[in-house]
């Protein structure tokens, strides 16, 4: 029998956790390559302080709406050479382009709440337990944020934070896709079955598939390192665990192809659909 979601009042009010209010902010950072400065841009002009270009290497319908951007907001932008953005982007690909931002501005874990009730649609979360590859990270960040998840939470260790390499392998979601960084994420965990939301945990080990189980309630899907998979401390705050089923030989996937199925899933059953891929 597939397993309804719908925590309702038995977990009370939503408690505030008794942490105090105000966006957490990184360290400066980078952020490379078209579609990541470009995000950057459209959504939060504010945060970027210079850009940097070199001649010749950007794209030219690109490079008119970052300098049209970049002149409405008032950036300064830096024409400097190759070897400098390469060393900037840390070897990454950069297209031509970098931009300065100011540190990322974390979310808390109530924003994230707000966030799904302003919606309309019941929350969708997604809590990852020691990621420290930031492709993966960037890959979950896109993922969340096309399958209408209303922000990622991680915690504040043993996990990679947010950087010019995640930024890039978001493809630019990050600037969307609300992050919360928690000190202890078990008891982000219960703060989020106060509120009404119940937790799935990706376990390569349950006999549940993920399909056997309703997903279109308010919903926390935990996600763990590749390997390690969630920890086990973490496991025992999680409701129910689901398995993707598999036909091969490999007896796991990577952490944001995981991700990626178990949002798919959720987003199919609430039937979360505004286009089709390629269309």
């Amino acid at each position: 029998m597939r397993q309804r979601l719908s925590r309702g009042s038995e977990r009370g009010e939503q408690r505030g956790g008794g942490r105090e209010r105000g966006a957490e902010r990184s360290e400066q950072r980078y952020v490379y390559g078209v579609n990541p400065v470009l995000e950057s841009l459209r959504a939060h002009a504010e945060r970027v302080e210079r850009l940097f270009v070199t001649e010749g290497q950007l794209a030219a319908k690109a490079a008119a709406e970052i300098f049209s951007r970049a002149r409405d907001a008032g950036i300064r932008v830096e024409r400097v050479p190759r070897e400098r953005l390469v060393a900037m982007a840390d070897g990454g690909v950069h297209q031509g382009v970098v931009a300065e931002l100011r540190g990322f501005e974390y979310a808390e874990l109530e924003d994230l709440l707000e966030a799904a009730g302003k919606s309309g649609r019941p929350a969708l979360l997604v809590v990852l337990d020691g990621i420290q590859d930031p492709h993966n990270f960037g890959a979950i960040i896109r993922s969340a944020h096309a399958m209408g998840a209303h922000g990622v939470v991680i915690a504040k260790d043993r996990a990679v934070p947010v950087t010019g390499v995640v930024a890039k392998a978001s493809a630019g979601a990050v600037e969307h896709c609300p992050i919360a960084r928690v000190v202890n994420l078990s008891r982000a965990l219960e703060e989020l079955k106060e509120a009404g939301v119940w937790i799935a945990a990706a376990d390569p080990h349950s006999n549940q598939p993920l399909w056997s189980a309703r997903l279109d309630g308010p919903l926390a899907l935990v996600v763990g390192a590749e390997g390690a998979g969630v920890r086990q401390g973490v496991l025992e705050h999680c409701d129910f665990r689901l398995g993707i089923p598999m036909l091969g030989q490999v007896g796991s996937l990577n952490a944001s192809v995981s991700a990626a199925i178990l949002l798919y899933e959720a987003a199919r059953q609430r039937g979360t659909s505004r286009s089709v891929a390629g269309s």
